[in-house]
């Protein structure tokens, strides 16, 4: 299985593992199954840090060996994504959202969220987090 996870399921996976859902854990942690994080994720922990909504210095700070810690795949954005999010047949403004789908539905990824939006859009397969 490929999975992109949502940028909350990350902070999780950092923060809290336990908050996450222990068959999604379970699926994570599987050898065959390749995780990766959007260069999005970090844009949006990186702006709501600036902003005082997050802290996210320690993981902005290491971020990569954080993210080699868990095996986890940057999954950067190319202009495509960034098209194929503005064109989405989808009410949801929040960028950081649309630009995971995008990337999900370009490469057939499945989303490790809890978000109730991206759950009830069934753009693409989600793994409830």
């Amino acid at each position: 299985m490929n999975v992109l996870l949502d940028t909350h399921t990350l902070l999780w996976l950092v923060s809290k593992p336990g908050t996450v859902n222990p068959e999604v854990l379970s699926q994570l942690a599987d050898p065959a199954t390749t995780v990766s994080v959007s260069a999005a994720s970090a844009w949006e922990i990186s702006i709501k840090t600036k902003l005082g909504r997050l802290d996210g210095t320690t993981l902005l700070a290491t971020w990569n060996s954080q993210m080699e810690a868990m095996r986890v795949e940057d999954l950067e954005i190319d202009s495509a994504d960034a098209i194929l999010a503005g064109r989405l047949p989808w009410e949801h403004r929040d960028p950081f959202d649309r630009v995971i789908v995008a990337q999900a539905l370009r490469r057939n990824l499945t989303i490790a969220t809890r978000d109730a939006t991206i759950l009830a859009a069934t753009l693409t397969p989600t793994l409830k987090a």
